[in-house]
């Protein structure tokens, strides 16, 4: 999940009429089906139902999202990609960035001022800081520890510090990935915790 030099292709340019007021950028969890994953999409859910009337686009990272971890950077390509595109196009748009257990540490990533020692040759340089503007807030759940970064031999994920003041990281006690827990059923308890509803709190206050 480290950074690299996977970028992935660039997203077509938006045009001004199709840009959305909010945006969320959601990276799914290992093993997820392509899209936004089951959380995410309950975020998404209760997103749109705080910011209504406000429209609300949701771009899926595009990435394995396998246990082979390392392919993780291709998604954080393709998430830098998107964001940057995204600012570039619609300079309007609130951008809300989030992720879910193996995607929370895609998104940490993507937030990065510097390229996380361990990291392999290659690797991408963090965006521009003027991309942060664009960016109202950062949800995430069940972002891997260090522990757990450690065991899988990559980079602590540690949040940039443009981002750190808009970021929401969540985590369920008891959950194996984000804390010492020993519960791997509390990992997929985002939802029913009312974390996930916390999250979309937190971003209706910022967007």
């Amino acid at each position: 999940m480290a950074a690299s030099a996977l970028l992935g292709v660039p997203t077509a340019p938006a045009s001004a009429a199709a840009c959305p007021d909010v945006e969320v950028i959601f990276a799914r969890g290992t093993t997820e089906a392509p899209g936004v994953g089951g959380i995410g999409q309950s975020f998404v859910d209760d997103v749109r139902s705080r910011v209504s009337p406000k429209s609300v686009g949701v771009y899926a990272v595009q990435y394995p999202a396998s246990t082979d971890f390392p392919t993780g950077v291709i998604g954080i390509g393709d998430a830098s990609a998107h964001i940057q595109n995204t600012a570039a196009n619609c300079p309007n748009t609130r951008i809300v960035l989030g992720g879910y257990s193996q995607g929370a540490a895609v998104m940490g990533f993507v937030t990065a001022d510097a390229i996380p020692a361990g990291s392999p040759p290659g690797a991408p340089s963090p965006m521009p800081a003027s991309v942060a503007d664009h960016v109202a807030a950062v949800a995430l759940f069940g972002k891997p520890s260090p522990k757990f970064m450690a065991a899988v031999e990559e980079p602590t994920v540690t949040i940039g510090p443009l981002y750190a003041d808009k970021t929401t990281d969540l985590c369920v006690p008891g959950d194996p990935v984000c804390s010492d827990g020993g519960s791997v059923a509390n990992h997929g308890r985002y939802v029913p915790t009312g974390l996930v509803d916390q999250a979309a709190t937190f971003v209706a206050a910022r967007v």
